[in-house]
């Protein structure tokens, strides 16, 4: 049974000024889909760890696949405020969703755009933009997460083709991808970037089940036995770990927008559901405690809201460091994981029920706190940032 979307963000501090009425209009309009789309859909789909197929042609429509990619490619040429906005609306649907719009967007038209040859650029671009092709990210490994450097997938020079061996896991999009853009080792040790095909002979896709995160999501491993890539499937502009972490740069600052997009969706559900359900003869918002959760939800989002949009302008004017964009995903994470902590006991035993998106949102969030860099290593990359001395070894 679907319910109407109430949905009403928050702005304590009219951070609305400070936006452009593109940026509004953008919003808007994802804000308007997501409540046509995906509410009322997403609890189900979710329940039974399914993934709503059947959005991504919408997520095409909305712009949300690769908005900042330029226009001659089929991005929308959108700035980093709008991209930001978007995966805000998008997240205070699903994060899951929102994961899905990161990947194909941030770490697969990225690294084509960025480092592709401009046959790669033509051939892929504007078919993932609008979702006619869908993409997923190779970097995580079964035994190299936080270390990436120590990759064991590799290839080799076969004369005409690329010899590609070895494994991915905790891939987002896998099972349904058309294509991989997978980091591996050459001979020399050398990382690089290639866009593997589905139906390339020895490579396969196995999904990820029983998860308790992320359930509307599809989740993968990537496997490659002897994979034969040809030549021109090379990203040919760069090499080293800087290629897959620049793409993780641009997927953090999506995700520091769109944490924050969960976070005001369960304060909203909370602030609402307080007003309605009366204990002791009054609504339970007249009551001290319940303020003094709610206070506290509205001015870390506050902060947040205010974080993100300084970091948006940074990275419009492309000053924006890695460091500035790993603390805003720290922190926009765990207001969020938080809020929705706060927001599940302000709804009692209402609030594990699907019938509110709150305990979704947490779980979701568990997984969000973990991947594009876990919560420790961008706390040591802060202090690495500002001490100098590098704590990771």
């Amino acid at each position: 049974m679907s319910k109407t979307d109430l949905y009403e963000a928050p702005d304590y501090y009219q951070i609305d000024e400070l936006l452009t009425d593109e940026h509004k209009l953008i919003r808007n309009s994802v804000r308007d889909w997501v409540k046509m789309e995906v509410s009322p859909i997403i609890e189900d789909y979710s329940q039974r760890a399914e993934f709503p197929k059947h959005l991504l042609k919408g997520l095409g429509e909305i712009g949300a696949f690769g908005p900042t990619i330029p226009v001659e490619y089929g991005g929308a040429g959108l700035d980093y405020m709008s991209y930001g906005l978007i995966m805000q609306e998008i997240e205070r649907g699903d994060s899951g969703i929102r994961s899905t719009a990161s990947v194909q967007g941030s770490l697969v038209m990225y690294p084509i755009y960025a480092f592709g040859s401009e046959e790669q650029k033509k051939k892929y671009l504007p078919k993932l933009a609008t979702g006619e092709l869908m993409g997923c990210f190779g970097l995580t490994e079964p035994d190299h997460g936080s270390d990436p450097g120590g990759m064991v997938t590799n290839f080799k020079d076969a004369g005409t083709h690329y010899l590609l061996n070895g494994a991915k896991m905790w891939i987002s999009n896998s099972p349904f991808a058309d294509i991989a853009v997978v980091w591996a080792k050459n001979e020399q040790g050398k990382i690089h970037g290639l866009i593997v095909e589905r139906g390339m002979e020895g490579f396969t896709t196995p999904e990820t089940h029983n998860k308790w995160s992320l359930r509307a999501s599809a989740t993968g491993e990537l496997v490659f036995d002897n994979v034969k890539v040809p030549k021109e499937n090379l990203l040919p502009g760069i090499s080293g770990l800087r290629g897959p972490l620049s793409c993780l740069n641009q997927a953090r600052y999506g995700i520091a927008w769109g944490a924050l997009g969960a976070a005001m969706d369960c304060y909203d559900t909370a602030l609402r559901y307080s007003k309605q359900r009366k204990q002791f003869g009054k609504p339970i918002a007249g009551f001290q405690l319940q303020q003094k959760k709610l206070a506290e939800m509205i001015t870390e989002i506050t902060k947040g809201q205010l974080l993100v949009w300084r970091l948006g302008t940074l990275k419009n004017e492309d000053r924006a460091t890695p460091a500035q964009i790993s603390m805003g995903k720290r922190n926009s994470v765990e207001t969020a994981i938080h809020i929705a902590r706060e927001a599940r006991q302000m709804l009692g035993g209402m609030g594990i029920t699907g019938e509110y998106p709150i305990m979704r949102h947490m779980m979701n969030l568990e997984s969000v706190i973990t991947y594009e860099g876990t919560h420790d290593i961008h706390l040591l990359i802060t202090g690495l940032d500002i001490t100098g001395e590098e704590a990771f070894k």
